[in-house]
């Protein structure tokens, strides 16, 4: 984790401090962050709610979107988000690796990857973002 890193985007960003969103790189083609399994962030029989999931991947991926905001642009909103989730995570922590697919003038879609511990694809997250001026 780059506590720099964590501290500067939830500052910025504090439902990601709220949901407890650990970053560990960002840069204009990948970002990086985990969330660790909490009770806190579970549904019935200790699994991690697929909103907390969500928020996860919709955090990393806006952080992307913002890093690859065009020339003029203020920032940058979710306008569509659809998730396929794979696999209940019961323990360890949930790593999201946000990618571009694409890096438009109005829009900038995200590519995120949801993984626990032993590597397994727990949910896959494709989100559209407008770019604002």
């Amino acid at each position: 984790m780059d506590d720099g890193l964590t501290g500067n985007v939830n500052a910025t960003a504090p439902f990601g401090g709220l949901l407890g969103i650990e970053w560990l790189s960002a840069g204009p083609d990948e970002v990086t962050a985990r969330l660790a399994w909490d009770e806190s962030r579970c549904t019935v029989g200790g699994v991690l709610h697929g909103g907390a999931l969500m928020g996860l991947a919709d955090s990393a991926g806006g952080l992307l979107a913002f890093l690859n905001l065009p020339e003029g642009a203020t920032g940058t909103a979710t306008i569509e988000s659809k998730t396929n989730f794979f696999a209940a995570v019961r323990g360890g922590q949930v790593q999201a690796t946000a990618r571009p697919l694409h890096k438009g003038k109005r829009t900038i879609v995200v590519d995120t990857d949801l993984r626990d511990d032993e590597g397994r694809l727990v949910a896959r997250v494709t989100q559209t973002q407008a770019v604002l001026n």
